[in-house]
């Protein structure tokens, strides 16, 4: 998959999520993504700097 398909792939689940929830239902699901983002984000950067306090399979 390239990275414009890739990018298809995500709006078009991110409209089908919308049209199948809640505003609130949105709001948390949008909240739970941005931290899993950002986790993934924050291990990914210590891996690559070999930070030994993170684990890796």
């Amino acid at each position: 998959m390239n990275s414009c398909e890739l990018v298809t792939l995500i709006s078009t689940l991110s409209c089908v999520i919308a049209d199948n929830s809640t505003d609130e239902e949105l709001s948390i699901l949008s909240a739970v993504f941005t931290q899993l983002g950002d986790s993934l984000t924050t291990i990914l950067t210590c891996r690559s700097n070999n930070n030994p306090n993170v684990a890796s399979n």
